[in-house]
């Protein structure tokens, strides 16, 4: 969950620096420019167990044998072992007389190759448009999922056009990429503060994955899990105010050994923010989709993704806040998972 305790991080620390591309051996202005993140400071190697990272999603990128880890504000870490990642880069680039804005806030980017390129779905924020307001709430920002292009792991990334994925007066965010039947398609969250009730959708996307093809389908509303909790009657606060609703955040979908088609989200739970996993009935994107009882791990942990490391291992990547520290930061954190049989199961902790 994005929006509690962590905004003013964001709303402080976006920098833009100009950048040019080379014509002729002679340098023109570029209408791209670098979102350089949040945090951005010096590069240099930092051990895993001292980042800080919302929402931390990781590519093994097999053509370079390394890492490469992304979160929430726009920038990058990269590491060969786990265990040492140098970096804040920055990796985004984007026009800034588009949609998204001169200085618009980055969520939940994820990194895929998928048939010889390399994209980053992420979110971005126009905090000066207000595209809907709902009573009681906070005025819904222009906040779309949108996907970008690059020819290395590392970026930088932009834009293929300025179409839009997804309707302008939604509030759209933590985009996935899932491929069934050769069709790829963008699973998304439907935002809570928009909805009061937020939902997973999914749409089906180009071949080349530059736009949308279809109608957005709603695939389950956070309510229609057993484990979530209404807001305010756990006591949390967005933006500093009391505000009702169920929480949906964070889809990533995956097989397990025999096939079973799962789905990692989370939402906020009886001990704050908290990973689930709900699972296809059918073993398809439509689902129906059958929600597990309890979440897959809460304590103020989730937001989760799966990769595998370069040794073979599937490992579970999340984030982490103390529950003692509030504000505090969000650590990631790796988990050794077993997906051999039809649940996913966590052997343990994994220490790089």
């Amino acid at each position: 969950m994005k929006y509690v305790f962590f905004v003013s991080l964001f709303f402080c620390a976006l920098c833009l620096q100009g950048c040019f591309d080379s014509n002729d051996n002679k340098k023109t202005k570029s209408k791209y420019t670098l979102v350089s993140g949040w945090g951005i400071q010096e590069v240099a190697t930092v051990p895993f167990d001292s980042l800080t990272v919302i929402d931390p999603f990781i590519l093994a990128d097999e053509a370079t044998r390394t890492y490469y880890m992304t979160g929430s504000g726009g920038i990058l870490w990269k590491s060969t072992d786990l265990q040492n990642w140098k970096g804040p880069f920055g990796y985004i680039e984007i026009d800034t007389t588009s949609w998204m804005g001169s200085n618009p806030m980055i969520w939940a980017p994820e990194l895929h190759y998928y048939k010889g390129n390399y994209y980053c779905i992420t979110t971005f924020t126009n905090t000066d448009i207000v595209v809907d307001t709902v009573p009681e709430r906070c005025d819904v920002l222009r906040r779309g999922t949108h996907i970008l292009i690059a020819d290395r792991a590392e970026g930088p990334y932009r834009p293929m056009n300025d179409n839009l994925y997804l309707q302008e007066d939604w509030s759209t965010l933590d985009g996935t990429l899932w491929e069934e039947d050769g069709i790829p398609y963008l699973v998304y969250n439907h935002d809570w503060m928009q909805l009061v009730d937020g939902a997973i959708k999914y749409v089906p996307l180009t071949a080349d994955l530059s736009g949308t093809t279809g109608e957005s389908v709603l695939l389950f509303s956070a309510s229609d899990a057993p484990w979530p909790r209404e807001m305010q009657s756990i006591g949390e606060l967005t933006f500093g105010m009391s505000l009702g609703g169920y929480v949906s955040d964070g889809p990533f979908l995956f097989r397990t050994g025999t096939g079973r088609l799962g789905m990692l989200w989370s939402s906020w739970s009886s001990h704050r923010y908290a990973q689930g996993v709900a699972y296809s009935a059918t073993g398809r994107l439509a689902g129906p989709w059958i929600q597990q009882e309890e979440p897959l791990l809460d304590q103020n942990t989730g937001h989760g993704m799966l990769f595998q490391t370069f040794e073979g291992k599937t490992l579970l990547s999340l984030h982490s806040q103390s529950l003692e520290e509030n504000p505090g930061p969000r650590k990631p954190v790796l988990l050794e998972v077993d997906l051999s049989g039809d649940f996913l199961k966590i052997i343990g902790r994994y220490n790089p």
